[in-house]
């Protein structure tokens, strides 16, 4: 026994030095693993017979034994698994379809996943990390478990007012019937009265239109949201419509940003330089009128060599203009989509090396926890949040209340 006990510790201690996974395939520590979660299994089935109610005499008694290999993050081990003539044996230590054993290494394997790691690649790292070996299809189950909280997040409730949203949209490839098909998912951002940002919803869809802002809003509604002060997007076909339909009073804010970049697309290239100097005096103006009166000036001098692109900057004027009423702290947050463009380019960052999405419950998976992530670093106010909340409170007068005694 001195001798057994001897050469252990000395097995033990060589691969602790070599660096060695002591609890792997040819671990000095793994039988004693293997011992204990046999006995723990063991006992529960004890326990199971015992307080079932129906015990011996009900004729549910131990019906030999199976055998399962289960992962953990220090190797895997195979394990003789006890089973009952009733098949009513549900243990906690190990559960019937568990194949992994640590809670970490599931974690580890979302985490990989969150990160934008193939399946491929998130195996081979646990094999390389951990000597151990998980299929690319238990790795699929294990994300899969990240289904129930992308729903749960998709419909939780949301606060009753928020002071600024940014709506835009991010372009995918899905499979579906053997087909890749071109999906848009849009995504809502809103700051709430906090200061604090916030996705608010995540939505897939082929095109856009009044109908599908409808139930966008409408979800938005119906998940506790009963008031919207600025809404910022870019010229999205059917949104104002929609929105004014659910959230009335709310100001719609075009992106200046991306009307710029619009026209500039129907100017010359020889003359998009002077155009773009010329077109800064209207939308760098201080006030509302003198803007008005650079419009007057810029469609004089091209009105008539580019008169799609003045006929779209007077069509759309209100839209793009209101941000004038609000002062230059606020208007930098809402002349443009840029906050939301943020988001969207730390989301890339992890479905770049994507081609196509295998469905879209797949994409969601990847975004919602791109975005769990991305919500960690949002844990502070906005800056000069205090100065802006305050503004905002006069400006929408009765429509935000600010928790000051």
């Amino acid at each position: 026994m001195k001798e057994q006990e001897s050469a252990l510790k000395k097995k033990v201690l060589d691969q602790f030095l070599s660096g060695e996974n002591l609890f792997g395939k040819n671990g000095a520590l793994s039988p004693i693993l293997k011992e204990f979660l046999e006995e723990s299994l063991q006992a529960e089935m004890d326990e199971h017979l015992r307080d079932e109610d129906k015990g011996w005499s009900s004729g549910n008694k131990r019906n030999g034994k199976g055998t399962k290999t289960v992962k953990s993050n220090v190797g895997e081990v195979t394990i003789d698994t006890p089973e009952d003539r009733h098949s009513s044996f549900e243990p906690k230590i190990i559960e019937k379809r568990q194949r992994i054993l640590a809670d970490n290494l599931e974690e580890q394997i979302i985490a990989l996943y969150g990160m934008g790691n193939s399946l491929r690649d998130i195996s081979a790292h646990i094999r390389e990390m951990y000597d151990t070996e998980v299929s690319t299809q238990v790795i699929s189950d294990i994300t899969d478990r990240v289904i129930p909280k992308v729903k749960e997040w998709q419909n939780r409730p949301l606060e009753e007012v928020y002071c600024i949203v940014w709506l835009d949209a991010m372009h995918f490839k899905v499979r579906e019937e053997g087909k890749v098909r071109h999906k848009a998912l849009y995504n809502v951002l809103g700051i709430n009265k906090s200061g604090r940002k916030e996705i608010l919803g995540m939505y897939l869809s082929e095109s856009e239109g009044a109908n599908f802002w409808l139930q966008v809003l409408s979800d938005l509604q119906h998940r506790g949201v009963s008031d919207i002060l600025i809404a910022c997007t870019d010229n999205l076909t059917g949104f104002p419509e929609a929105i004014h339909s659910v959230f009335p009073k709310t100001e719609i804010q075009l992106c200046i940003v991306h009307q710029i970049r619009n026209s500039l697309k129907y100017v010359a290239s020889k003359e998009q330089k002077e155009f773009a100097r010329d077109l800064k005096l209207v939308y760098g103006a201080d006030t509302k009128d003198l803007a008005e009166s650079a419009l007057l000036d810029l469609e004089e001098k091209w009105g008539k060599k580019y008169p799609v692109v003045l006929r779209s900057w007077n069509s759309n004027w209100e839209r793009l203009s209101a941000y004038f009423a609000y002062t230059k702290s606020i208007r930098k947050m809402i002349y443009t989509t840029n906050a939301v463009e943020g988001y969207h380019r730390q989301v890339r960052k992890v479905t770049k090396t994507k081609g196509a999405f295998t469905s879209d419950m797949a994409l969601l998976k990847l975004v919602y926890l791109a975005t769990r992530r991305i919500e960690k670093k949002w844990s502070s106010p906005l800056h000069n949040w205090g100065l802006t909340v305050q503004q905002l409170a006069i400006k929408f007068e009765g429509r935000l209340k600010l928790d000051i005694n």
